[in-house]
């Protein structure tokens, strides 16, 4: 059966200088490693704009497709080297495409972030048997998010209201304006989601990075799920913060090689990504590619 980018080559797509750039540098780094490399690239910082407009940036069960199309043919020995680069995204996407990972290349997964991976990127990153960041690199908080609000923000809200209404009820006329923007199942959802992402993350911690090491892998969840602790969503964490807190991080200054080759594949993709209508890309080493456009 031909695969998503077998199709696409099938009726008639061309490949552009901007591709054959990206890939060489993708199948370089893949060839020095002696690794399987795959690129998972939004264009949120390219783009901002067509947000307004519906195009996703996030990770979203449409990815699925991309990875089941790139990881094709792959020799699963040889591990995987996934080059993360996004705002985050779906929970769900997020836990089926870490699973479906798993079922190909075991824990033998190394994350590597040239730039940001965010929120739900995050999540993806501590399922991996170590995090590769350089001095510019960041991971974020895991806090779920409901549209742009935090859920841990909104039980925060819920719960001052409850307080402060027990101690002057005269307050209520106050919060009566902010009350009617919950829906009646808010609160618990909010509840369950920060207790699926903890779950999750914890699981993925304790059977891989931080291999049964249940306080390394509690510290790290309960510093990234907090939102009393990170203040926001859009905290960026370097890699000082994040080996502090426990997690297995390879600072990328320390092979010279491998930090030029990362870096060739970063700006060509981000160059790719600014000179065409690409908002996605998933791409490994061999030059398959799944690549969505507005």
């Amino acid at each position: 059966m031909p695969t998503w980018d077998e199709i696409l080559h099938e009726i008639g797509s061309t490949i552009n200088v901007l591709d054959q750039t990206r890939r060489k540098y993708v199948k370089e780094l893949s060839t020095y490693t002696g690794r399987n490399t795959i690129i998972y690239y939004s264009a949120f910082l390219q783009k901002p704009q067509l947000s307004k407009k519906g195009v996703d940036f996030s990770i979203n069960d449409n990815d699925k497709m991309g990875f089941m199309t790139v990881v094709n043919k792959l020799d699963r020995s040889k591990g995987l080297d996934l080059i993360l680069h996004t705002p985050g995204g779906s929970v769900a996407a997020t836990e089926s495409i870490v699973s479906y990972l798993k079922m190909i290349f075991g824990d033998d997964i190394r994350a590597i972030v040239p730039q940001m991976a965010m929120s739900a990127g995050t999540m993806i990153a501590c399922s991996c048997k170590s995090v590769v960041m350089g001095k510019q690199s960041s991971l974020g908080p895991i806090d779920p998010q409901f549209g742009i609000v935090s859920a841990h923000a909104i039980k925060e809200e819920f719960e001052r209201i409850i307080n402060e209404v027990k101690t002057d009820p005269s307050k209520i006329i106050v919060w009566r304006e902010i009350l009617q923007k919950y829906n009646p199942t808010l609160i618990g959802e909010c509840e369950k989601a920060i207790k699926w992402s903890k779950e999750m993350v914890r699981g993925w911690l304790e059977s891989n990075m931080l291999k049964h090491d249940k306080v390394k892998a509690n510290k790290v969840v309960d510093f990234l799920s907090s939102h009393e602790d990170t203040y926001t969503h859009d905290r960026h964490l370097d890699f000082n913060t994040l080996s502090g807190l426990g997690l297995i991080i390879e600072k990328l200054e320390e092979d010279q090689v491998l930090q030029d080759k990362v870096l060739s594949v970063h700006h060509s993709t981000i160059i790719s990504m600014s000179q065409t209508q690409a908002t996605k890309i998933i791409e490994n080493n061999m030059g398959k590619a799944y690549i969505q456009s507005v």
